[in-house]
């Protein structure tokens, strides 16, 4: 499962430019911010878009001591409250102020599915998951239509074990795929993969395994194809940690030794946070902290999080080199820790630049920043731009396969 903290971001960066104009929030002409509100709420706006996030919520609690204010006043302070605190970092705040924004009736219909998926993503990262479906649920009967929001829901529904909750959303998601896709019956595609291995026809056989994961996406598919990949003998082992990823993607990295080796991969190229973020999944998913190794998964633990917090300190985007390869590396590590659209920008502006020791792998690795940032079309169109060899095309070639049904 994907982090949802662009969508949180997307919602604060809205109301950081709506602030308090009347041209984006309409009032009626009684309504007004007093001068003495107005005046600290100016402040935190400046500060937030200096990203001082936690000096715009003191400013904003400057505001909150003004006697009885109205009830335009108090949507305003919700408004500019939960966008402060969304940025500091203080969820329960954030959450708080922006449930009481929306429960106002005065958002502007984008805004209010802004801030729903924001609220959504907050409940899915402290595991309320009951909240978090109800507000997806909102989200969508208000119109929203974000791909990243129904993996969340139906990610949280199998997280609480309301698997009928699964069921039921994968049914509406495949139903709208059959409708505007044709679609290749199951059977006949097994029976033409039979045909092939049969014959020993690997690439054949390669060719309509994947044709079975666009029409007919399973588990049991993805695993034979990706095993067939990683033991070709054409591929690399450079490319074991992006295998590992689109594993990781559609639900194929099951074992112990994936888990760790893909954590200790991460690690060695640079990326503690993505390393942390496997350890903790492997946790999770009860493939570490018990047996004989559970040591041994535990000193990794610790391993990976002091480096993620070093790497916190050290993640400075004003001393990236200039280099193309500096601007890749870069742009990798940010997306690495959730912080998708600098990271992005680097990533783009490195392949741009050129000068890259491979700049295919490089251009794999946009792509899959694209869509772990939910830019979906950009993510299908970059990965059909990916060419070369040792397996990078073919991952990319899969992650456009999954891209296109996720």
């Amino acid at each position: 499962m994907k982090t949802h903290t662009r969508a949180w971001f997307a919602a604060l960066l809205l109301g950081v430019a709506a602030g308090y104009a009347p041209a984006q929030t309409p009032a009626p002409a009684q309504e007004s911010v007093r001068a003495e509100i107005g005046k600290s709420l100016q402040g935190a706006q400046e500060l937030m878009k200096a990203g001082k996030f936690r000096e715009a919520l003191a400013k904003v609690r400057e505001a909150d001591a003004a006697p009885n204010p109205t009830a335009y006043e108090r949507f305003i302070l919700d408004r500019m409250r939960g966008s402060a605190a969304a940025g500091a970092g203080d969820e329960v705040v954030a959450s708080r102020s922006f449930e009481a924004a929306l429960a106002s009736g005065r958002l502007q219909p984008a805004e209010a599915l802004a801030i729903l998926e924001a609220l959504a993503s907050s409940a899915y990262r402290t595991k309320d998951y009951a909240k978090a479906i109800e507000v997806a649920q909102r989200y969508f009967k208000e119109g929203g239509k974000s791909e990243p929001m129904r993996n969340l829901m139906t990610s949280a529904h199998y997280l609480s074990g309301d698997h009928a909750g699964v069921i039921r959303d994968m049914q509406q998601r495949v139903q709208a795929v059959e409708q505007s896709v044709p679609v290749v019956d199951e059977t006949t595609l097994r029976m033409l993969a039979a045909s092939y291995a049969k014959l020993g026809d690997d690439a054949g056989y390669a060719n309509t395994l994947e044709k079975l994961l666009v029409h007919h996406p399973k588990k049991d598919y993805w695993e034979d194809r990706l095993t067939r990949l990683q033991n070709s003998a054409a591929f690399s082992d450079r490319l074991m940690l992006d295998l590992y990823r689109l594993r990781l993607a559609t639900g194929t990295l099951d074992s112990t030794e994936q888990y760790f080796e893909m954590a200790q991969l991460a690690l060695q190229a640079a990326l503690p946070f993505e390393a942390k973020r496997v350890v903790d999944l492997g946790y999770a998913a009860g493939k570490f902290g018990s047996g004989a190794e559970a040591e041994r998964h535990k000193r990794l633990r610790e391993l990976v999080n002091r480096q993620a917090a070093e790497d916190e300190k050290a993640l400075r985007v004003e001393v990236v080199g200039r280099t193309g390869e500096a601007l890749v590396n870069m742009g990798q590590a940010l997306v690495s820790a959730g912080r998708y659209d600098k990271g992005i920008e680097l990533l783009e502006h490195g392949v741009a630049k050129g000068g890259l020791k491979r700049p295919e792998d490089a251009r794999l690795h946009l792509a899959v920043a694209y869509f772990q940032g939910g830019s979906k079309p950009k993510a299908v169109e970059t990965f059909k731009a990916v060419r070369g060899g040792e397996g990078v095309a073919d991952l990319a070639r899969l992650w456009g396969i999954h891209a296109s049904r996720n």
